[in-house]
């Protein structure tokens, strides 16, 4: 009897602190970036006890375990994502890591109705659908995020409040990839203490310098943000905690 091939492949995802871990991933999902390091290490860095995880936007289930793995996060971890390989990707991590978890498939918050998280981990695209369409970053994987990279951010951002726990806070990546005035703008009106935690400016790609007159013309319009320095391009990922929601004051 033959044996049915196997549907993942193993990448190995290298950490900012040295360590290496070997996922399951398949072709469709995003693979994790330097915004998912960022998102890695806020966490370790913020989160003082195990907590009632939701990783939104899984992907492969890095965000969250790797919290999981540095003792942050209780069992299950939780986590969903619109992309049916994406759940299957992290359902697989989690078995090989013994970890016990709840993955999900659907948009957004759509499936955690009557749940609460001690820490939401937003790691769900937040660029511009424009810069999305010609980047090595998003072949295969669905990017909705509206001309300014700020639709799905927002959202997440004005209906987070429903789904923490008292005391429980939300931590995100702001991309100059995007509008970063109105996702900031966006928190600050649904959140009373929103606080910059860690910050990384990085090169354009080679594959988007040749778009760039299109990416200098998005920055005049304000859908994102650019930096042009000794001749350089650059962006910038920054991460940000929210906390204490504006409507349960």
């Amino acid at each position: 009897m033959n044996k049915m091939p196997n549907k993942f492949t193993d990448i190995t995802f290298k950490q900012r602190d040295g360590k290496e871990m070997l996922l399951a991933f398949t072709s469709g999902v995003f693979i994790p970036n330097t915004t998912s390091e960022l998102l890695i290490k806020a966490a370790k860095k913020n989160i003082s006890s195990p907590s009632k995880i939701l990783d939104l936007g899984c992907g492969t289930g890095v965000v969250g375990l790797s919290i999981w793995l540095s003792g942050r996060a209780n069992e299950p971890v939780y986590g969903s994502d619109l992309s049916t390989s994406a759940v299957e990707c992290s359902k697989e991590n989690f078995k090989r890591n013994n970890c016990g978890s709840d993955i999900r498939c659907g948009s957004l918050f759509e499936p955690w109705a009557n749940e609460t998280f001690d820490v939401i981990i937003d790691d769900i695209s937040g660029i511009s659908q424009e810069v999305a369409s010609i980047s090595p970053w998003f072949e295969g994987v669905p990017c909705d995020t509206g001309p300014d990279g700020a639709g799905l951010i927002s959202e997440i951002l004005y209906n987070a409040s429903k789904y923490l726990s008292k005391d429980g806070s939300l931590f995100f990546p702001v991309l100059s990839l995007s509008n970063v005035d109105q996702i900031l703008k966006c928190a600050k009106d649904n959140f009373s203490k929103v606080e910059l935690i860690d910050r990384i400016e990085w090169p354009l790609p080679d594959r988007l310098k040749k778009h760039t007159s299109l990416l200098r013309n998005l920055d005049r319009n304000g859908n994102i943000k650019l930096i042009e320095r000794f001749g350089m391009v650059l962006c910038y990922t920054e991460i940000y905690i929210a906390s204490c929601p504006i409507n349960n004051l």
